[in-house]
């Protein structure tokens, strides 16, 4: 749903379509748009990802004021376009007709349920789910009242979330963050969980499922290591892009001042406890969480009643959220796992053109899409959502999820025999434990 002008002569029109973009656009970010390419997103401009003198020729020319020095969205400004987003106006929520408030105010009355299509609430509210949702569960829950938010500071912020998202990612977008955040809320209600939880754990649940992949470049940590890029030498090497989305969420809350109402040493541990929970999405910690899980459930120990124990929770909690896509009906599960197997497979694009090893998973012709699922799901899901049924005891949502799971594994399985001549065809690392390839980035996943 957008505008547009219309001549009467085809050449007009394109006249006036290359003066918008190149008004909006530099030369290369233009390039990167008018590319072939395998989908409907741009592909990754690789300069953007490079440390060297490239980076200043990306950004000659323009007078953008950069806020956030580590916010690669600063350099992409195309995804606004591809977006729909109104410049100068971040974070502004867009009007739409009646209809269309009505459909989105009706889905919102079952954001709950687990058949929740978030790609149809991201279309009724003109790319703006993750905002429109966010702003609704904290009104649900009365955080605002609670925390004394300012209305426009929260907007301001949530906003500025939403803006940091990379459009032209296939999987690392808004629409993931406000899908992880539908989630959570789920996880949030489930009765073990509900009971128990004070306001400040349920503000940084889902503070944390909104902010937990923003400014994702849509590439991995090897590929920022490999490629030395600075983000990966400012954290180490170590979880480096979960380090960036908690860093940029904390400089977003201090320039909207949205915590700034509140004592110093208050902010500053909401602080800390949000880098906590958007940490424990790095998928090379997966098995730390899980064995630890496991044997508070088997030692039967967990005490809700401390803070540290709920803590805990609310990390599993957001980590299955983060990776619930095989969870869902086949119809939404099915287009999650397209688009980060399509994110794959571009940065094996990349890898290719630039004479770099290609990443585990990132090889369209030798990583099919069901090979993929079916390893990601026997290794990562499974075992997280089988602790997770336990800890429930197990709870309507979460057997609704396994029943889900398993009939997802099943078809790609099917899919996966009617795609390959022999089981010979089917590649080893597909059924490795680290989708990742090795120390790679919790989000990066379907």
């Amino acid at each position: 749903r957008c505008g547009a002008v219309t001549f009467k002569r085809s050449e007009q029109n394109a006249i006036q379509v290359r003066m918008l973009a190149d008004g909006r656009l530099s030369t290369g970010h233009a390039g990167v748009l008018l590319a072939e390419r395998r989908g409907s997103y741009p592909l990754i401009d690789l300069r953007i990802l490079k440390t060297s003198a490239q980076q200043g020729e990306v950004e000659s020319g323009t007078r953008r004021k950069v806020k956030r020095l580590l916010s690669f969205q600063r350099y992409c400004h195309a995804s606004r376009l591809l977006r729909g987003l109104v410049p100068q106006t971040p974070g502004s929520l867009h009007l739409l007709d009646d209809d269309y408030l009505g459909q989105a105010a009706h889905m919102l009355s079952k954001v709950g349920t687990w058949n929740f299509d978030i790609f149809l609430f991201d279309r009724l509210t003109n790319g703006n789910s993750l905002v429109t949702l966010m702003c609704h569960l904290f009104n649900v829950y009365g955080l605002i009242h609670h925390f004394q938010l300012d209305m426009v500071k929260l907007h301001r912020f949530l906003g500025m979330v939403q803006e940091d998202y990379h459009s032209q990612n296939p999987y690392h977008n808004a629409v993931h963050a406000a899908d992880v955040t539908q989630a959570m809320y789920c996880y949030l209600k489930e009765p073990k969980l509900a009971e128990q939880l004070s306001p400040l754990d349920v503000f940084l649940g889902l503070m944390a499922a909104a902010a937990h992949d923003v400014d994702h470049p849509g590439v991995n940590q090897p590929f920022l290591i490999k490629t030395r890029h600075h983000l990966a030498s400012l954290y180490q090497n170590t979880s480096v892009l979960e380090s960036h989305h908690w860093r940029s969420t904390v400089g977003m809350l201090r320039e909207s001042g949205l915590l700034s109402h509140l004592p110093a040493d208050i902010s500053q541990d909401m602080e800390q406890q949000l880098g906590s929970l958007i940490l424990a999405t790095d998928i090379s910690r997966q098995n730390e969480f899980l064995l630890t899980f496991r044997e508070h459930l088997d030692n039967q120990d967990l005490d809700l009643q401390l803070a540290s124990h709920r803590h805990f929770m609310l990390q599993i909690a957001l980590k299955c959220a983060d990776i619930c896509n095989p969870c869902r009906v086949w119809e939404l599960s099915r287009q999650w796992s397209e688009r980060v197997c399509e994110e794959f497979y571009r940065q094996g694009d990349l890898e290719r053109k630039f004479d770099l090893e290609i990443s585990p998973l990132c090889n369209q012709q030798a990583d099919s899409v069901p090979a993929i699922q079916i390893g990601f799901i026997s290794y990562i899901v499974e075992p997280l959502f089988e602790e997770w049924h336990r800890f429930t005891e197990p709870s309507p949502l979460s057997q609704t999820m396994m029943g889900h799971l398993h009939k997802n594994k099943a078809r790609w399985s099917c899919l996966r025999c009617a795609h390959t001549p022999s089981d010979v065809q089917v590649h080893s690392h597909a059924d490795e434990p680290d989708p990742k390839g090795g120390g790679g980035e919790g989000e990066n996943i379907p």
